[in-house]
């Protein structure tokens, strides 16, 4: 159990400032500073474990092969993640004519679960922000937003496990959540990859089996 580490370190650091406060240790900020720092360390570690622990599951879960309506995955996934929206900065969503693909639901779900909350991450900054979702006429499948981009020299490293372009400081993550993309969208026997130029947004293209167009 990889969490059972974590599980005894915040054991630990909540008797511990159970104890500190009893002699009143915990009024000395630099104590309270410490264990502040003991918490959040331990949050960020579990939220790598529960990313890794996704990860390895994709390779060993069985798919549930079914024809899936992209137009309506992509409207689910959008009210998923209204939450990560700034009230004084909505999102400007651009859903055109998406196919109705071969696929797991729930996978592909997540597919478009973690696309838009990069994508809404990355643009927190863009005013308005606009997330386009839309399809080429060769069938390829895309989610371009109008953040903060990247450097395309960088682009190898975009899918890696734990990998980040940006600063933890600047945009919160674990770094896990486009391999879980690429790992889905490998599952399903497409590809995926990313373009963008830095300071102008990113576009992540993917393939996947279409079965017919939707509507």
């Amino acid at each position: 159990d990889l969490r059972a580490p974590l599980r005894h370190i915040n054991g630990f650091v909540n008797a511990l400032k159970k104890r500190l406060t009893e002699i009143e240790t915990l009024e000395d900020s630099k104590v309270d500073h410490y264990l502040e720092v003991i918490e959040n360390s331990s949050q960020k570690m579990g939220y790598l474990i529960d990313g890794l622990l996704n990860l390895s599951r994709l390779g060993r879960r069985e798919l549930t092969l079914c024809p899936v309506n992209l137009n309506s995955v992509v409207k689910t996934a959008i009210d998923l993640v209204h939450s990560l929206e700034n009230k004084t900065n909505p999102v400007e969503f651009r859903v055109g004519k998406l196919p109705i693909i071969q696929g797991d639901i729930a996978l592909i779900q997540q597919v478009f679960v973690n696309l838009l909350e990069n994508a809404i991450k990355f643009s927190r900054a863009s005013k308005p922000i606009i997330i386009t979702i839309n399809c080429r006429e060769d069938g390829t499948i895309f989610v371009a937003d109008n953040g903060v981009g990247f450097d395309m020299k960088y682009a190898d490293k975009l899918f890696g496990a734990f990998q980040r372009l940006h600063s933890q400081k600047t945009f919160e993550g674990t770094g896990i959540g486009l391999s879980i993309v690429q790992r889905i969208i490998h599952r399903h026997g497409g590809q995926i990859w990313a373009e963008s130029v830095l300071g102008e947004g990113a576009t992540f293209y993917f393939t996947l089996k279409t079965l017919e167009n939707g509507n």
